[in-house]
């Protein structure tokens, strides 16, 4: 199960999201990071693990303070750097006037000739993020 890697400080827990755009002139990949909720149901990953709004954003606010570079399949370092990211919370649509259906954090990142090939192919068809915390049980 091929994924395109971005990394928040250790392999630890990985979460993933689909990649829904490219722009071929510039080498950028967009999609969803991660989503925590789908028409008001509480996502599950493919991990079998859950993350609150809260906590998702703390941690997206993390990497885009703290890493910002993006991986290759948890293996190859500094593939490509963090242009744009949103998380889209419940109250920031509200605020915008939207209703997208989900909540979650939604990028966009610049990678290099080989990882945006292997992404253009559907060699890589989704986002994962490692990170570290502290799970429990829900």
């Amino acid at each position: 199960d091929s994924k395109f890697t971005l990394w928040i400080n250790k392999n630890e827990l990985s979460i993933a999201g689909n990649i829904t755009k490219l722009d071929e002139d510039q080498n950028l990949v967009f999609g969803w990071l991660y989503v925590v909720e789908k028409a008001g149901e509480q996502v599950v990953d493919h991990s079998g693990e859950v993350i609150s709004e809260v906590e998702l954003e703390k941690a997206m606010y993390d990497f885009v303070i703290n890493a910002r570079n993006a991986g290759e399949m948890h293996l190859r370092k500094d593939a490509g750097v963090l242009v744009e990211m949103m998380m889209f919370t419940k109250e920031k649509q509200e605020a915008l006037g939207i209703d997208l259906g989900m909540v979650g954090a939604w990028g966009g990142f610049k990678v290099d000739d080989e990882t945006f090939a292997k992404i253009k192919s559907g060699e890589y068809p989704m986002f994962s993020i490692g990170g570290s915390g502290k799970s429990r049980e829900v």
